[in-house]
């Protein structure tokens, strides 16, 4: 043994001596023989996982779950560690630092793990986003193990590593990007979401959110069950009411009973039905792609135009958009477009996915945007119930019953149309007042009141309109019958 490793010492310096004085094209093949004949008495494999891949833009998620998984290992071991805030609680995680190198054992098998980078010569100038930089982890075992290493063990890292990333995940509030400046890659920015919603909180009838809670569930467990039917894994909820039902806070409190991470998609800003699309596949599962006021964003009126009336379209959905704030330009989004993306073909770039539009006028939209597989379930957020109020109360004012007074809300709430926005409103004991929860349930009657009162002003006024009408009409019969030439009819207009 020492007398081969004097001579592939001695073949290795050799080599180096040639390298300074022979072209690459002759040098190529004789440094392909030397690592192969190197290798064969390396009893030692190694794994690369590159912290980007493909064309560098996207980071790998096996070198993200992997890092999840390695972080607790490096925080008993590694000598030298980066330290990260991260999380919902702004828990400080321990990473090893590039070039330290900690050890696993897995069913027996001894492994090594070592975080490392390249970096490359500034002098050179590059577009690429990360080429300043490129991390990898190098895993390395013994050949004997290939088998086990590479079917068993990396699987098992991954497992880990995801299930440890779900576990301390953040979730994200998404928003698409009217145009991309310079570096930019991403159609989308994001930031940290943080709404406290939750359906334990929100003013709705028990029963009603106790059944979407339900359906919420059934669908986020439901991978095979779609796969079985041959369907892709998302669904279309259909929220509409008045303003200040709490629509937004639905999806806030559905993105936290998931642990979803939000997409709110502004149609105005999106340039075509290409560019919809990239933005659709550009949005990761466990997330709620939302598009409010839906019938704001596109020309909906319940009815597509015919083809002859349609000058850019073809009738059949192709109802252009104008994008916000630009004098005539139109987008080339289309209703057919936006159609194709929720539910045709491009719908199944990705899975676990939620769609949710909302609408305060849910008779303009067409009925093609709401059939069911688009928005498979409809959602009627409407006036603050009795129930809800109870909600409310106890969230504001820590109180789960008032006999006296709460009988006297329920008469009025039965009587009046009031938002539970507004009820919120009137709930809430005003900052250094040093209202007590009697107070603020006598105020809010006395909105109630006025409310009420308001509502029959409003009845009579339109009884009274319709009275003038029908006289009016009336009176147009008998001018018909009785006036006979144009000044008499002048007459009886003018009595």
């Amino acid at each position: 043994m020492t007398q081969v490793g004097s001579s592939i010492a001695g073949l290795l310096f050799a080599y180096k001596m040639l390298e300074n004085f022979l072209p690459y094209e002759i040098l190529r093949p004789i440094r392909r023989k030397i690592h192969k004949l190197t290798a064969s008495f390396d009893p030692y494999l190694e794994i690369t996982i590159p912290e980007y891949q493909g064309d560098g833009f996207k980071r790998s998620s096996a070198y993200a779950s992997i890092e999840r998984y390695l972080n607790i290992i490096s925080t008993k071991q590694a000598q030298c560690l980066q330290a990260n805030i991260t999380g919902k609680t702004k828990k400080v995680v321990l990473t090893m630092a590039e070039g330290e190198e900690i050890t696993d054992e897995y069913k027996g098998i001894k492994l090594w793990w070592k975080s490392d980078k390249i970096t490359p010569n500034k002098q050179i100038i590059s577009m690429h986003p990360h080429e300043d930089e490129k991390k990898y982890f190098t895993l390395t075992f013994h050949k004997r193990y290939r088998e086990t290493v590479t079917e068993q063990y990396l699987k098992h890292v991954l497992d880990e590593g995801k299930a440890i990333e779900a576990k301390e995940r953040q979730r994200k509030l998404y928003t698409n990007i009217k145009r991309r400046s310079w570096g930019t890659q991403s159609l989308w920015s994001h930031v940290v979401f943080e709404h406290p919603a939750s359906f334990d909180t929100m003013a709705m009838d028990p029963l009603k959110k106790q059944e979407i809670m339900d359906d919420l569930m059934t669908f986020a467990k439901g991978k095979d069950y779609y796969a079985k039917i041959g369907k892709a894994w998302k669904r279309g909820y259909l929220l509409y009411g008045p303003p200040g039902t709490g629509k937004s806070t639905m999806i806030a409190a559905m993105a936290n009973l998931l642990n979803y991470d939000i997409y709110d998609l502004e149609l105005t800003s999106v340039k075509d039905n290409t560019q919809l699309r990239k933005l659709l596949i550009e949005t990761s599962g466990k997330s709620i792609i939302v598009i409010e006021d839906i019938d704001c964003s596109l020309d909906l009126t319940g009815q597509r135009k015919k083809k002859k009336e349609n000058e850019d379209g073809d009738g059949d959905g192709d109802n252009k958009i104008k994008i916000d704030g630009e004098k005539n330009e139109r987008s080339q989004v289309t209703l057919s477009g936006l159609l194709n993306s929720i539910d045709g073909l491009w719908s199944a770039c990705g899975n676990e996915r939620i769609i949710v539009f909302t609408t305060n006028h849910v008779e303009k939209l067409d009925a093609a945007l709401i059939r069911s597989g688009r928005m498979d379930k409809h959602i009627e957020l409407s006036y603050c119930g009795f129930e809800a109020f109870k909600v409310l109360a106890n969230n504001y004012l820590n109180i789960d019953s008032h006999h006296d007074l709460f009988e006297k809300i329920r008469g009025l709430l039965e009587e009046t149309k009031i938002t539970p926005a507004d009820v919120a409103e009137n709930l809430m004991p005003k900052s250094g007042t040093g209202e007590d929860k009697e107070s603020c349930l006598l105020r809010l009657i006395e909105a109630l009141e006025d409310v009420k009162k308001k509502e029959i002003e409003k009845k009579l006024k339109a009884e009274q309109l319709l009275n003038k009408k029908k006289l009016r009409k009336k009176l147009n019969k008998i001018i018909d019958v009785v006036g006979r030439n144009s000044l008499t009819k002048t007459r009886l207009h003018s009595n």
